[in-house]
């Protein structure tokens, strides 16, 4: 156990000290500032630039759903992507430079490197999740007046296990694949791969593909189901890492 703890000490620390500290936290919070005076002032630049081609048509009025939405959609789209490139080499980038041969030599057994490894950056990503909500919801009372709580954050905490998931997928893709852009080649299909097996009804409505369907169903104050698909990705994700760590103790490094 104590191994374990000085790995996710090192593991946070090194969080801290490379680029993986600015580049998710840059785009989340670009996302968090922008979107809700995006969502508040589109009509009107609409109106200001193409006016005379709307024919008479109405734009509805914004709401702080729409900027609600337009966080949800920026997590589950752009935010996801960056996270799947970024995980790519959770594992491999280690494996090349020595250092996990270094740390395996202290107490800390190969499966609990990768165990660590993604709940250590699960825990980063939440962090940043909450800190990047919270600034939306306060631009969005700022724009709009009002903004309750609960559709927003259902939706981030929906994203939030889409988000493990796909840090549970890429720790596996990592241990599998040794380039850090084939692992994260495979992990952008399995997205698109994900997104059109939703559209048929059953694994949209009871397996992890529907998760992103779910998250800005929520942001946008409708009704959802997402416990299946929350329930199945947890599982899933637990298997992913389950079976990183079983090939990672086979491995030669």
């Amino acid at each position: 156990m104590n191994g374990f703890a000085v790995f996710a000490r090192k593991e946070t620390q090194e969080i801290w000290r490379t680029w993986r500290r600015w580049v998710l936290p840059s785009i989340l919070a670009f996302f968090a500032l922008t979107g809700p005076p995006l969502a508040r002032y589109t009509p009107e630049i609409v109106k200001a630039f193409a006016g005379d081609q709307l024919g008479g048509i109405a734009i509805p009025t914004p709401t702080y759903l729409d900027a609600y939405a337009q966080w949800s959609k920026n997590l589950t789209q752009i935010a996801l992507f960056a996270l799947i490139i970024i995980y790519g080499g959770i594992v491999s980038a280690e494996r090349r430079s020595g250092t996990a041969v270094l740390v395996l030599t202290k107490p800390v057994s190969r499966s609990a490197f990768v165990v660590v490894k993604a709940l250590v950056n699960a825990a980063f990503v939440a962090v940043l999740l909450v800190a990047g909500t919270l600034v939306t919801w306060a631009m969005t009372a700022a724009m709009f007046g009002t903004a309750p709580a609960s559709a927003l954050w259902s939706s981030a905490l929906v994203w939030l296990v889409l988000a493990a998931q796909f840090i549970a997928l890429m720790t596996l893709f990592s241990v599998m694949i040794p380039s850090a852009a084939g692992a994260a080649g495979a992990g952008l299909g399995v997205y698109a791969l994900a997104s059109i097996a939703s559209i048929w009804k059953p694994l949209g409505s009871y397996s992890p593909a529907g998760l992103p369907t779910q998250a800005t169903t929520l942001a946008a104050g409708a009704v959802a189901h997402p416990l299946w698909p929350v329930v199945t990705s947890i599982a899933l994700s637990v298997a992913l890492v389950a079976l990183a760590a079983a090939l990672f103790r086979r491995q030669e490094l």
